[in-house]
């Protein structure tokens, strides 16, 4: 596949960290998880995540939302520590968005109702709800599909109503899991440009784990590997792909990028 993004941003203007992840650790049932693991999320970055089954990346997205806490270490989001903090002031306060990789819409309303249900939690302002929603239906070309119950759409038409969801509350910060699982290849395709777009226009920090390690790669500036709890290579898709330590935990020496 080709290369999504015509460009990859290798430094920032403005390097403030949004995510950050100081010795964390994480177990589960007396197994470790996460065994001290340092990384950083730059401001305005596409970020990527990679690595087996069960090596904590979804972990990682729970820690950030607060759905769980940490054995040892500190979160910080915007430089502030948010270690116990609860799940809705991430929310709240730094405006964390979340795309689940199953469900995250309701099966029986439709794609207006969906997202005039959660526009009314999350934007306070009535007369902007109708505003926001439409401008995210016209943002991912949604009108013909606004009074199709969700239980009937595309895993694309889908995976585009549970983002636009998540952008109702205007994000800073926007996780997104295994966001191009199942998908075919011109819906990924789809997907890759929505997210680089996200990045480009909205100015949006952007976070993906996933185990389409091509798919991934085309879009983000970085990306890390997770092997055995650790953090074992963070770098750009064309040098992270020639790293012996990503090849040895991850990728082989088969794989090929471009």
């Amino acid at each position: 596949m080709a290369i999504i993004k015509k460009f990859r941003i290798k430094s920032f203007k403005n390097v403030n960290s949004v995510i950050e992840f100081e010795n964390v650790s994480l177990s589960y049932g007396g197994r470790l998880i996460l065994d001290n693991i340092n990384f950083k999320i730059n401001e305005g970055q596409i970020f990527g995540m990679l690595g087996p089954n069960g090596v904590g990346k979804s972990t990682i997205f729970n820690l950030i939302t607060g759905l769980v806490k940490p054995k040892s270490g500190k979160i910080k989001i915007q430089s502030e520590e948010v270690t116990q903090y609860p799940i809705y002031l991430r929310t709240k306060k730094f405006k964390v968005g979340y795309v689940p990789q199953y469900g995250g819409y309701f099966n029986d309303l439709t794609l207006y109702e969906n997202l005039k249900a959660i526009s009314e939690i999350v934007i306070p302002n009535k007369n902007l709800r109708d505003e926001r929603i439409n401008f995210l239906i016209s943002k991912f070309e949604l009108d013909n599909l606004k009074d199709i119950k969700a239980k009937f759409l595309s895993g694309g038409q889908k995976k585009k109503l549970v983002i636009a969801l998540s952008l109702l509350s205007d994000p800073k910060v926007l996780l997104l899991d295994e966001c191009f699982a199942a998908l075919d290849v011109l819906t990924i395709k789809m997907l890759q440009e929505t997210i680089v777009k996200l990045q480009q226009e909205n100015k949006i920090t952007i976070c993906i784990c996933d185990h389409q390690a091509r798919d991934l790669l085309a879009c983000v500036d970085m990306a890390m590997i997770l092997s055995n709890g650790k953090v074992v290579a963070q770098d750009s898709p064309s040098n992270l792909v020639k790293d012996i330590n990503a090849k040895n935990a991850y990728f082989g020496e088969s794989f090929k990028f471009n």
